[in-house]
């Protein structure tokens, strides 16, 4: 299997973790989204939306990040994405929240004006969307804080690819500034996830310098 990816971003980065802990080899080459390297013809055959990450597997063609974990984590029986209905459900309950909130509405839009927009030299931050993402930030940082008073993870008590998924982001938390401090249940689940190895083996320079 062939990964396709943009290495400092949290979605390339879940994807190579993932695969890392679980022991499925990945033949990995390097995007450069900055160079427009996602947009030739070559690329854009096995992506046609242009963004990364993207798997082959064979003649098998697969794009967005949270799929790829799923059919990565589908090549051998494993505790992160367990053959169970209600398990798998759950998993994909957190997945869902991380994409179209936790991801999109609260991380993102921190993390691309105080971190990316600083390190690709794109100007100041727009003032007006960090001040939403801190809304979404602490709205939704509020509700993993409740939910994670109950159990260790986001799943029951053994890591899963839900917590993969959610904890992505939160290795740029120091540099985009992320407002962590009033959330202690949060802290410390994202310090039992990032102790795994596989992130430190997957682990760009982008990240280690925020």
């Amino acid at each position: 299997m062939k990964l396709y990816g943009f290495t400092p971003s949290p979605n390339t980065w879940k994807v190579r973790a993932l695969a890392a802990h679980l022991g499925v080899a990945l033949d990995y080459e390097y995007v450069d989204l900055l160079k427009g390297a996602s947009h030739t013809p070559a690329f854009l055959a096995v992506n046609p939306t242009g963004r990364t990450p993207a798997l082959t597997d064979g003649d098998f063609k697969l794009w967005e990040a949270n799929a790829i974990m799923q059919y990565l984590a589908s090549q051998k029986p494993n505790t992160l994405w367990p053959d169970n209905a209600r398990t798998r459900a759950d998993i994909m309950r957190w997945q869902s929240w991380q994409l179209a909130h936790w991801g999109k509405e609260s991380c993102e839009p921190l993390i691309f004006n105080r971190l990316v927009k600083k390190l690709a030299n794109m100007g100041p931050p727009d003032e007006a969307a960090v001040a939403k993402g801190l809304e979404c930030f602490n709205r939704d940082a509020a509700v993993l804080d409740a939910h994670l008073a109950k159990q260790p993870y986001l799943v029951g008590n053994d890591v899963t690819v839900a917590d993969f998924v959610v904890a992505a982001p939160l290795f740029h938390a120091q540099g985009a500034d992320l407002p962590l401090a009033p959330y202690k249940n949060v802290q410390a689940w994202f310090g039992r996830v990032s102790a795994l190895p596989c992130w430190q083996q997957t682990a760009p320079q982008f990240a280690a310098a925020a």
